[in-house]
């Protein structure tokens, strides 16, 4: 039973990447000029009301395609609109998408039950989701509205600082409480306005109409799922003790008691290790200021063929090791190193696909991502790591090549980049085994339960901790004394060279400020080892990686994760850190480094201007044999 089981798993995977290609033949459309094809792109310009443009066809296929909308609120800033009259396009766009990913679910689900695939009660968890993300999806927009449009712009104009604004929540208890009645990392409530100050309110309160829909939902699936038997992983009381936790947290109003409940939703979650994993509201990036979850909802689906022993895991062990004895030499904080060392070793690692995802998720999926951030948790039970390369690599060849990214890196160093990741797979799922996976264990290094909530005094832990993450995979490549991975050297940097550049074009998005910021402090240290410099003569970036410049630049990396691991250990606060690289002026955060700082502005007024460019001097003919 299991092995079918596991080949109708296979066939849901195979089906979903076909759906998704299907998909991504609107980006090939648009590089052939077959607007015809794109009738659906047409559809959602006329429902905007919007005239349609080159640079806004490529945008909205990126918004529908890709799910991102930094490239739609570019082409909007273009035509010179209203920032109220942007939200509501922002907005509108984001039901238009919504409403296609609903019916695109609806019809998986259709496959599945066609097919006869898996068994009662595995068709029933997909079932389930799929209500249950309808809910959340409708409350979605009532959430943006309210936090990202409504009560955090007010906190932005009324205080001066981001750090202002964290002292005025501080000081009137405005965040929830965690565990041991400390201040918790994150939120599961939301300010409203009272007698000319604000108050806090559970999601159930806030937003009670919603709330009530999701955990209607949520009901039926319990009561759906009692009804059958898992005869394949005897884990039906699991997913059934995960639902009604669930049902549980939504409901408590005592804002008080929100961390204490959703750390049993996580609880009973990390108790799921069938291959159908479901993801509830765990991330938090959207608000900047009290970190409010987002409403993830999601099936990820684990491929069949690629659940192997990562060996991530203990390089970061091995080379955290190595630096703890040269930072900590008394051994003052051996707690904390401990601590993540277990933590590493707990990990369940799983590769596959999102399958069914809906609310936040149709503003952006994850490339990958390690889970719970429930520290309390994650020291009992571990974390789960996500890991979807099968997704990314589809992407990221659908993609249209842009004529930016050739006036900023030239022909030569993109057709090395384009080759490797036509041509050659099986490297190319080593180094997103390097850079991504390496950066979701990185996240679980040198720190504990207390560690965010005491950096983030003045708001910036995120936008550090994504650098500390990225750089932990990293440097456990450079330090690594074995030389299984060696020959991937060139490619593990052309990927950072290029990543960290991408990332200023994310310099407004408020809801990934910490990726910017981490795009900064790389841009920092291949500045300063000469491996990038930015003539501003010809305004033209040069690129170096010769053997000399590269040994610089790992040098860099190892002493600045150094101290920066050793800011963490103390947990002094994080703007600190950041500081030694950039700092916020007015609104964004821009490098101290002059050079760079030009280069940055630079890279983003021609990203303003043409980052919805094709580059047609190229074609993907050329690397595909």
């Amino acid at each position: 039973m299991k092995e079918k089981f596991l080949s109708d798993v296979q066939k849901i995977y195979d089906y979903l990447s076909s759906k998704k290609a299907e998909v991504n033949k609107l980006y090939e459309y648009l590089e052939n000029n077959q607007f015809e094809n794109l009738q659906i792109i047409d559809a959602m310009a006329k429902e905007l009301n919007l005239e349609m443009s080159d640079d806004l066809r490529v945008a909205l296929v990126g918004r529908l395609v890709s799910l991102r909308d930094d490239s739609f609120v570019q082409v909007l800033k273009k035509r010179e609109l209203s920032e109220e009259k942007i939200i509501f396009l922002v907005e509108g766009a984001y039901k238009f998408v919504a409403n296609y990913w609903n019916d695109y679910h609806a019809d998986t689900l259709d496959f599945i039950h066609k097919e006869d695939l898996l068994n009662p009660f595995y068709r029933e968890i997909f079932k389930g989701v799929y209500n249950v993300g309808l809910a959340m999806t409708s409350w979605q927009s009532s959430w943006t509205a309210h936090i990202i449009n409504g009560i955090n712009k007010e906190l932005s104009k009324k205080f001066d600082s981001d750090q202002a604004v964290m002292e005025y929540l501080e000081k009137n208890n405005l965040f929830d409480m965690g565990h041991d009645d400390m201040v918790a990392d994150r939120s599961y409530s939301v300010l409203v306005k009272e007698d000319g100050g604000y108050k806090s309110e559970a999601y159930i309160k806030a937003f009670k109409k919603e709330v009530d829909s999701v955990i209607d939902a949520l009901e039926e699936f319990s009561d759906a799922l009692i009804e059958l038997e898992d005869d394949l992983f005897d884990q039906k009381w699991q997913y059934v003790k995960y639902i009604q936790s669930l049902i549980t947290a939504f409901s408590e109003k005592r804002t008080d008691r929100l961390v204490h409940y959703w750390s049993e939703v996580d609880r009973a979650w990390m108790d799921i290790t069938t291959p159908i994993q479901i993801g509830h509201p765990l991330e938090y990036y959207e608000d900047h200021y009290r970190k409010a979850v987002a409403l993830e909802w999601d099936i990820r689906l684990s491929n069949p063929t690629y659940q192997s022993a990562n060996q991530r895991a203990n390089k970061l062990k091995n080379m955290s090791t190595e630096l703890y004895q040269h930072i900590d030499r008394d051994g003052t904080h051996k707690d904390i190193f401990d601590f993540c060392q277990k933590s590493l070793q707990k990990v369940q690692l799983y590769i596959g696909r999102p399958a069914l995802y809906f609310g936040a998720e149709y503003n952006g999926l994850f490339s990958a991502q390690v889970v719970p951030n429930d520290e309390k948790i994650s020291k009992e039970c571990g974390k789960k790591i996500f890991a979807f390369s099968d997704e990314i690599l589809q992407i990221q060849r659908a993609k249209p090549f842009l004529q930016l990214s050739l006036d900023i890196f030239g022909q030569e160093f993109l057709s090395g980049e384009r080759n490797f990741l036509f041509k050659n797979t099986k490297d190319w799922h080593r180094v997103y085994d390097i850079t991504t996976i390496g950066h979701e264990f990185g996240h679980i290094l040198w720190c504990d339960e207390s560690t965010e909530s005491v950096m983030n005094r003045s708001g910036n832990f995120k936008n550090i901790e994504e650098f500390k993450a990225t750089t932990g995979g990293l440097v456990s490549f450079f330090m690594d004394s074995s030389s299984d991975e060696s020959e991937l050297e060139r490619y593990v940097i052309s990927d950072t060279i290029k990543r960290a550049v991408g990332l200023i074009g994310w310099m407004e998005v408020d809801e990934v400020q910490p990726y910017y910021c981490e795009g900064l402090v790389h841009l920092s240290g291949l500045f300063e080892t000469g491996v990038l410099s930015f003539d501003t003569d010809s305004e033209k970036l040069n690129i170096d990686r010769s053997d000399e410049k590269i040994k610089r630049l790992k040098e860099w990396y190892i002493k600045t994760y150094s101290s920066l691991a050793s800011h963490y250990l103390e947990k002094k606060d994080a703007t600190l850190w950041l500081e030694q690289f950039a700092k916020k002026e007015k609104e964004y955060f821009l490098p101290n480094d002059q050079n760079l700082k030009l280069f940055v502005e630079f890279y983003f007024a021609k990203y303003k201007e043409m980052g919805t460019q094709i580059d047609f001097s190229d074609s993907k003919k050329n690397y595909i044999d």
